[in-house]
């Protein structure tokens, strides 16, 4: 049996990483590829307080557990099931159930420091970058975060100003140079795979 294809999707927060990775999913189908949020991977606060958590910098690289996120993605690749964590955003903590996840012919991981991370990208097929202006991920980041995740709008622009545009210009926007396709979030959906097709039609044979 062909070892499962991993497909790496990064790109600042609020680019339309998401969508993307959701229309590929569909586009490959739902039996044939799964999509694993990496962004549970951030690591579990308990040990601080609710006050301190509020103040963690979540905008670098070494907010996640590396070393568990390149296990458990080596192992979806070599054919073996996994326990991914299950993080709350609004806490900050990891919840005390976890997702079992089987792999499937396509694996779509996405983050936004999903390619900051050597090993993680060596472990890679193919990795695709997701770029869009600031300003216009900004606002999709305030839309999300106060629907989703119990913020403030001032929360989020706080935020965004102290630690999120630093990492982006620090970690995410140099990480573009290790990716193999980079497709604008502006696109429509179609335009998006229409992209990725030509690209990996050929290497992925689908």
């Amino acid at each position: 049996m062909k070892a499962p294809t991993l497909i790496l999707v990064a790109g600042i927060s609020g680019s339309g990483k998401s969508s993307f990775v959701q229309n590929l999913a569909q586009h490959f189908g739902e039996d044939q590829s799964i999509v694993l949020s990496l962004d549970h991977y951030y690591r579990d606060l308990t040990h601080l307080l609710e006050e301190e958590r509020e103040h963690q910098d979540f905008d670098q690289p070494e907010a996640w557990e590396q070393a568990r996120l390149v296990r458990d993605l080596h192992d979806l690749k070599a054919g073996r099931e996994i326990d991914m964590p299950i993080y709350n955003f609004e806490t900050h903590l990891r919840m005390p159930n976890s997702e079992r996840i089987q792999p499937k012919k396509y694996l779509i991981a996405e983050g936004i420091f999903a390619l900051c991370y050597p090993a993680l990208n060596a472990l890679a097929d193919l990795k695709v970058f997701v770029q869009l202006d600031e300003k216009v991920a900004l606002q999709r980041r305030i839309d999300r975060d106060t629907a989703e995740r119990g913020r403030s709008e001032a929360s989020v622009i706080e935020q965004f100003t102290k630690t999120v545009q630093p990492g982006n210009r620090r970690y995410i926007l140099p990480s573009a140079k290790n990716a193999d396709l980079i497709i604008s979030g502006d696109l429509s959906a179609s335009e998006q795979l229409s992209l990725f097709s030509k690209h990996q039609n050929a290497s992925l044979n689908y």
